[in-house]
């Protein structure tokens, strides 16, 4: 019997702990470790930080869903991987070992990297996690009480956009309905050479229908845009040229803002040498197994990619839930071969899916493959796409409670695209 760890209790983690348990059954020990206590469904942060969700909505105990479908759980901070040894050093200082180690653990947030950035500490807040949204929520009734400019954006090196985009059209759709959008300038300011960028040089006319968007809602923004610091109320910016060269600086004030920073990989890898590259991104061969430890693989934000194209200011390439499903896969997958004797021959298909719900309407995208040229390269908006994610929001945790294995984010985003089709 093979003992194999996931490390990571997000969508990558428990994907893969239940498509492995799926796979093997009680043949092989599978366990699950993580930071958290609860799984939680990071797409629905930004409706949490408005108050259109309470953060216990999105959230599932671990430690009871893993028991329910026998899987082990560990429930503790991991402060290294430590390969050679083939085990993990927890905050305890016991070691977990592991025959087979599935990296799943999301990224670290580097806050750190611009003074005055984010929610500990820090002038802005966030929604890359629940606990930083359920914080700006507590706030904004205040804010409302007392309104001013709101700044959102992402920062430089940011590999996530679309919830920057959902907060901005989800705020201003709730300030509309408390009537109070005419006291509230609005500025969106992000590294992307264009609005609508993603980090993945657009997908189908995401470039016209987020502009319109912003200029139909009155929100100013700056693109080719780099944070140099935040003060209390007030965020410095320097817009760069095409060639990275300084163009001109701002000083922006504010009243209320969320940036999304840029991501590294977590402690527990960063300087481990053949495990990651420099900035703590696991690196994988094209069957997600790390070149170095052939026994370790790695699905997620984790992942190491290299972006679309050369930008001015670094932009970096989302993974989204369809892609990490197709990483999860292939690297279950992969295992089972590999405990049956044979060479692993299973390739992920890194593909997006995007619902950006805008409150009362959004975007929806599909890239396939993610980066370009793609076979299919399809965009959408209108009302049916805020609708489209409360209902995928509903069918995902309703799955995830039964520990149902299957292509959630394949499935819902053919379906989409052909009623769409079919709409004309």
């Amino acid at each position: 019997m093979s003992t194999i760890v996931v490390l990571g209790g997000g969508i990558g983690g428990i994907s893969a702990a239940f498509e492995l348990k799926d796979e093997f059954g009680d043949s092989h020990d599978i366990v699950l470790v993580s930071d958290q206590p609860n799984f939680e469904f990071t797409p629905s942060n930004p409706w949490v930080a408005v108050l259109w969700r309470k953060p216990e909505a999105i959230r599932l105990d671990l430690d009871q869903l893993m028991a329910k479908h026998g899987i082990r759980f560990v429930c503790n901070p991991v402060k290294k991987v430590q390969p050679e040894a083939r085990n993990l050093l927890l905050s305890d200082d016991t070691e977990l070992g592991y025959d087979y180690l599935v990296i799943a653990s999301g990224p670290r947030l580097a806050f750190d990297e611009i003074p005055g950035l984010g929610p500990h500490g820090g002038f802005t807040g966030s929604v890359c996690k629940t606990d930083h949204a359920s914080l700006m929520a507590s706030q904004f009734d205040a804010f409302c009480s007392d309104p001013g400019p709101v700044i959102v954006g992402a920062a430089q090196g940011a590999s996530c956009y679309g919830p920057a985009y959902e907060y901005t059209f989800i705020i201003e759709t709730e300030l509309r309905k408390r009537k109070i959008r005419d006291r509230v300038p609005m500025t969106f300011v992000t590294p992307e050479p264009y609005i609508g960028h993603l980090g993945l040089d657009g997908v189908g006319d995401t470039k016209g229908m987020l502009e319109s968007e912003m200029r139909e809602r009155h929100i100013k923004w700056h693109t080719n845009t780099r944070i140099d610091a935040v003060e209390e109320g007030v965020m410095k910016v320097t817009e760069v040229n095409d060639d990275g060269s300084d163009k001109a600086s701002h000083e922006l004030p504010f009243k209320h803002s969320m940036v999304l920073p840029a991501f590294t990989g977590i402690d527990a890898v960063m300087g481990v040498e053949g495990l990651s590259n420099p900035r703590g991104f696991i690196i994988v061969d094209e069957h997600q197994r790390n070149p170095t430890y052939p026994e370790i693989f790695a699905v997620g934000v984790c992942v190491a990619i290299p972006p679309v194209g050369a930008t001015p200011l670094p932009v970096g390439v989302p993974k989204t839930g369809y892609m990490i499903e197709s990483m999860v896969t292939a690297t279950v997958q992969n295992l089972v071969e590999i405990l049956g004797d044979r060479e692993p021959t299973h390739h992920a298909t890194w593909n997006a899916f995007c619902l950006a719900d805008f409150g009362d309407r959004g975007v929806a995208f599909i890239a396939l493959p993610q980066i370009p040229p793609r076979n299919t390269n399809w965009s959408g908006s209108g009302k049916w796409v805020h609708w489209a994610k409360i209902g995928f929001e509903k069918y995902y945790l309703r799955k995830i409670k039964q520990g149902r294995v299957e292509p959630f984010w394949e499935k819902y985003a053919m379906r989409l695209m052909g009623v769409q089709k079919l709409r004309g």
